[in-house]
């Protein structure tokens, strides 16, 4: 295997996802120890899960592998890096732990059932159609600011009780604080510290809001369920707009750049929609929006005779999970029609994704919208990626519509 095999080096990530790397991973070394590097925050090794087996039962084993912390760090979460116990680790959402993670679940999953997205759904599809119709109508567009944050955006201030004025400022600073442009793993910088700050002043007044006016979103269920701190409603709000601004827009970006590469795909999608169901599954693999997370072992475990130890760090990569040869044949072939599609897209287990209902009704909305209305399309410039190892992104692709 390579010598110089760095995934804590973001540039290896500035052109998306390097999948030749994590092919030779699960090659060569399926549960491999990553020594620390210069780009390695807290200049600490961890563990690198590459194969869809093997993720599946860590993910399923919160016991021995903590979204917080274990084996006595101070610190944990679901970052490479340590983020504080207390502040980050074990207050948000996707950083807890059962019991506390599941009784906050329970008060969410009411807004995000599929009778709730049933209700929802007539008035996101006229979202959907008003955003497609101004980018078609103008020809081209930049299709990840005008069309694929658009609806996620929109979506996500529907679901939250946030004015939909509001939305742009939530979508720069969720960018501001995820896009690793100009720093790098475990750095801040003025930016990144604005846009948290700004945040956070806006959760304070938004919280205040809903205690004082109660509506029907997910933010005003959290806010009256008596048992949440003023820290963890913060960090919910937070989470909300990363959820909701970052992921669905990157899998709907990078799935219309599959249907452009793959014009024979399209033509299939154009020619049959009862293909929808299975297009978004192959879309939301083949981005693998959420490119890993990590874990904390609480004991000491083998896996695949790799002995880790209590307190080690542990990645489960889920971009490479959906690219498992011994789990999708031919797993480079993107194929609208692909059966069976068991992804890793949105996790695992108990942290299984909350909003996937969600996110698969936006990205169907999308495509529906635009095949009704485009006889192909295609790139119109080069695509700019984000620089991140978390989050495979675009922040830009200039498309043009044809016919």
């Amino acid at each position: 295997m390579r010598p110089a095999i760095d995934l804590t080096d973001l540039d290896s990530f500035a052109q998306g996802f390097p999948h030749d790397v994590f092919t030779e991973l699960r090659r060569e070394a399926p549960v491999w120890w990553h020594p620390p590097t210069e780009h390695t925050p807290d200049g600490e090794g961890f563990w690198v899960v590459s194969r869809h087996p093997d993720i599946v039962a860590i993910a399923s084993d919160g016991d021995t592998f903590s979204s917080h912390t274990g084996g006595g760090r101070e610190g944990g979460g679901t970052l490479i890096e340590d983020l504080p116990s207390g502040f980050a680790a074990g207050v948000l959402l996707n950083m807890m732990d059962d019991p506390r993670h599941q009784q906050i679940r329970k008060v969410v999953t009411p807004a995000v059932t599929p009778r709730a997205l049933r209700a929802m759904e007539p008035e996101l599809r006229a979202r959907t159609e008003l955003i497609v119709d101004a980018a078609v109508g103008a020809e081209s567009c930049d299709f990840l600011l005008d069309v694929a944050a658009e609806l996620p955006l929109q979506a996500a201030a529907r679901l939250m009780g946030v004015p939909q004025d509001d939305r742009h400022r939530l979508f720069e600073w969720a960018n501001a604080t995820l896009d690793y442009d100009g720093r790098e793993l475990g750095e801040q910088d003025d930016r990144a510290t604005a846009a948290s700050a700004a945040m956070f002043e806006y959760g304070t007044w938004l919280i205040d809001q809903k205690r004082a006016t109660p509506d029907d979103g997910i933010i005003s269920a959290v806010v009256h369920a008596s048992f949440l701190t003023d820290l963890e409603l913060q960090m919910f709000f937070n989470l909300l707009i990363a959820a909701g601004s970052e992921t669905t827009r990157n899998s709907i970006a990078v799935g219309m750049l599959a249907l452009i590469e793959h014009p024979d795909q399209w033509e299939a999608l154009r020619n049959d929609r009862s293909l929808m169901p299975t297009a978004v599954e192959e879309i939301l693999r083949w981005a693998s929006s959420t490119t890993y997370n990590r874990r904390t072992a609480t004991r000491d475990v083998t896996v695949r005779d790799q002995d880790i130890a209590a307190g080690d760090k542990v990645t489960l990569w889920w971009a490479s999970a959906n690219r498992d040869e011994e789990v999708f044949p031919d797993p480079f072939r993107f194929d609208v029609a692909r059966e069976p599609n068991r992804h890793l897209a949105f996790g695992h287990g108990g942290h299984f994704c909350l909003g996937a209902n969600l996110a698969r009704l936006e990205i169907r909305l999308v495509f529906e919208a635009l095949l009704d209305r485009v006889r192909a399309c295609e790139l119109a410039g080069p695509v700019e990626w984000t620089r991140s190892n978390k989050h495979t992104g675009v922040r830009h692709m200039p498309v043009r519509f044809l016919g």
